[in-house]
């Protein structure tokens, strides 16, 4: 392969690896590959001259793709230079004063404060537009609503959520499959949500970082004097440390022993130079700015030998392979597994019995594997389930290959789903681990959903069982009937329907206006118009429904259970009425919002243009937006918020 092609094909894959990182706060490579193919690109730039217009050397971020208003940053967000060297760390703040502080790992958001009042709360996007999520940035733990500065105050600051909030978040969800790969994911779904509830009740908290504008304030010329401000103002601020080239060094080691109980997640640290005129008379490059440098943690490495492949299936399904390892101390914990991923990291590794790997912990937390050093490729894929024995299927999605077992009657899938079943925010029936389960599985007396409802049939097994008795089971027992009464969307995850969580169980309740026997009788089509609800969810949806066995499940469910409607807005003037919601919003928080009033007055909102659309609401009516082109083409009427209120009687 020439240098030019490899120039391309760097490109599309950090590209593609950035859009999943950024807009989809999903992770397809480690950092540690992520790092080592970039700086593959810098050098080969470097070599031949070529610098395609592409390179994520020359980009930052991705636009944001969530329906959160769009806002365009006053000043732009820049990526960070990098490097792993400490002396190269020394050489760059040569005779200057830096300060030396923790790199972050969550999401960037930008706060603006006009007469002592939080106005704006605005993501990083793609470094020129962010997203408006001033409702949630008010749910954050640690923001101050008010200060005594009057003037115009913008800030820069990472919003985060701890280790130990995030373990306590996974603790209450049973099921693994669902639970949060890692705290930046986590946080960045937690932040750009568009009901700001659920931030509230993901202890986000936020860390300054950079003050962008105070007019008025003499800062003396000093960056720490600046920080000193925002924490006089009451917002916390990143850790940091003032630095010169002498005590450098020692104050890298000091971060880097630190780290190892620091509860907020971080991913390397931040060098800046103290003096601001100084730092700004420096300028930028296209990508960054440079008056700052990141430094990322070189990643603790050891050698060791792959023992074996662990196949290990899952409630959807996938079944992951998991590397075991003789043991080795990564990070001052001894560590001997770590999962592949999928299909095809393992091939791409080469991975074989016997060979010799380097493995790792990313930003020291996960295990991962750096490299095969012997490659030796002889992992053969079983063509059968390891716990049922069915003849496994490999599929292909975006170029990425998994291994699955097809079959239904899984036992694997069986517990796992009984498991999600009874998480909390499923049916909620407390006190049932999945430990619990796999006994009462056993025993005999759970073999479908229902069966929960019905254990009062085995109390004196269950009594008389090791680690049990009459208390356990009066618990149990209790949990049990304080489910019988659920809502539609509790019972629609709870099912275990392939590609629904709990997000679009509760759009799909709301869309059908909580009446399950509408959506036992919906077509593929009629899924498909439900907002963020794609061809494959659709057809899931409707492939469960019409499932003999599925629906004879669920109508034993129904038996036992009492469905709870909410309550509804007495004047239904939308009955009947389909809209389609696109554009910023002036009398709304957010489009949760004024998707909730026109489903209580029982009406519905469809993510799509389509000839049962009423009408589409967008403010820019010139816009050029594929719903805009469409409604136009189908002759659908667009209407302004405003229109939409007078209109319709809407209270604000």
């Amino acid at each position: 392969m020439s240098q030019i092609e490899r120039i391309k094909e760097l490109c599309e894959v950090l590209n593609k690896a950035s859009e999943s990182y950024y807009a989809k706060d999903e992770e397809i490579m480690t950092n540690y590959e992520y790092d080592a193919l970039y700086d593959e690109l810098v050098e080969l730039e470097k070599a031949t001259g070529i610098l395609l217009s592409s390179s994520p050397t020359q980009k930052v971020g991705y636009e944001p793709v969530s329906f959160l208003p769009k806002v365009t940053h006053s000043s732009p967000m820049l990526s960070l230079a990098k490097t792993k060297d400490r002396e190269e760390l020394r050489e760059w703040l040569g005779d200057n004063k830096g300060i030396l502080s923790w790199k972050l790992d969550g999401l960037t958001v930008v706060l603006t404060y006009e007469d002592g009042m939080l106005k704006e709360a605005v993501t990083r996007g793609n470094g020129e537009v962010g997203e408006l999520i001033t409702a949630n940035a008010k749910n954050f733990m640690n923001i101050p609503l008010s200060i005594s500065y009057k003037n115009r105050l913008v800030i820069r600051g990472e919003a985060v959520i701890s280790y130990s909030d995030f373990e306590k978040i996974n603790g209450e969800i049973i099921n693994p499959d669902e639970q949060y790969k890692n705290p930046r994911n986590l946080c960045s779904g937690s932040v750009r949500q568009l009901d700001p509830n659920v931030t509230l009740k993901r202890n986000v908290r936020f860390f300054a970082f950079t003050l962008v504008e105070a007019d008025g304030v003499d800062f003396e010329n000093s960056r720490l004097k600046q920080i000193e401000y925002l924490r006089s103002l009451g917002f916390e601020t990143v850790a940091e440390k003032l630095v010169d080239k002498n005590n450098l060094l020692e104050t890298i080691e000091w971060y880097s022993e630190e780290i190892k109980d620091y509860d907020i997640p971080s991913d390397g640290l931040v060098l800046l130079y103290d003096d601001i005129a100084y730092g700004e008379s420096l300028g930028r490059t296209a990508k960054s700015p440079k008056n700052a440098i990141a430094f990322k943690w070189q990643d603790e490495e050891r050698e060791t030998i792959l023992r074996e492949i662990e196949w290990s299936p899952s409630r959807t399904g996938l079944i992951n392979p998991v590397a075991i390892f003789d043991t080795v101390d990564l990070e001052g914990t001894n560590v001997s597994r770590a999962s592949v991923h999928n299909l095809s990291v393992m091939k791409a590794l080469k991975l074989g019995i016997g060979d010799r790997i380097l493995v790792y912990k990313a930003n020291m937390i996960i295990p991962q594997i750096a490299a095969n050093l012997t490659e030796s490729d002889n992992i053969v894929i079983p063509d059968t389930c390891p716990v049922c024995g069915f003849k496994t299927v490999i599929n292909s999605t975006d170029g990425t290959d998994s291994l699955y077992c097809p079959n239904l009657e899984c036992p694997v899938k069986k517990q796992k789903g009984l498991t999600l079943f009874v998480s909390r925010n499923a049916m909620n029936i407390d006190g049932v681990s999945e430990e619990t389960i796999d006994k009462f599985i056993e025993k005999g007396f759970i073999k479908e959903p229902a069966d929960f409802y019905r254990l009062n049939r085995y109390k004196e097994d269950i009594v008389s069982m090791e680690g049990f008795g009459m208390k356990s089971y009066e618990n149990i027992i209790e949990s049990v009937d304080k489910s019988r009464k659920a809502t539609l969307p509790q019972l629609i995850y709870a099912l275990g329907i392939e590609n629904i969580g709990v997000a679009n169980a509760k759009l799909i309740a709301k869309y059908f206006k909580y009446d399950l026997a509408a959506i036992r009788e919906a077509s593929v089509d009629e899924f498909s118009e439900i907002e963020k609800v794609g061809e494959v969810i659709a057809k899931s949806l409707y492939d469960y429904f019409h499932n003999e066995k599925s629906m004879a499940e669920l109508d034993n469910i129904l038996a036992e259970i009492e469905l709870e409607k909410p309550q509804m807005d007495s004047l239904q003037n939308l009955e009947g009425l389909t809209f389609v919601i696109t554009g910023s919003l002036n009398n709304f928080d957010n489009r949760d919002a004024l998707k909730d009033i026109i489903e209580k007055r029982g009406g519905k909102v469809a993510g799509s243009v389509s000839s049962k659309t009423t009408a589409l609401i967008n403010n820019d009516s010139m816009s050029n937006s594929g719903k805009n082109k469409k409604a136009k083409e189908l002759n659908i009427r667009i209407m302004t918020e405003e229109e939409f209120i007078e209109e319709y009687n809407i209270p604000l």
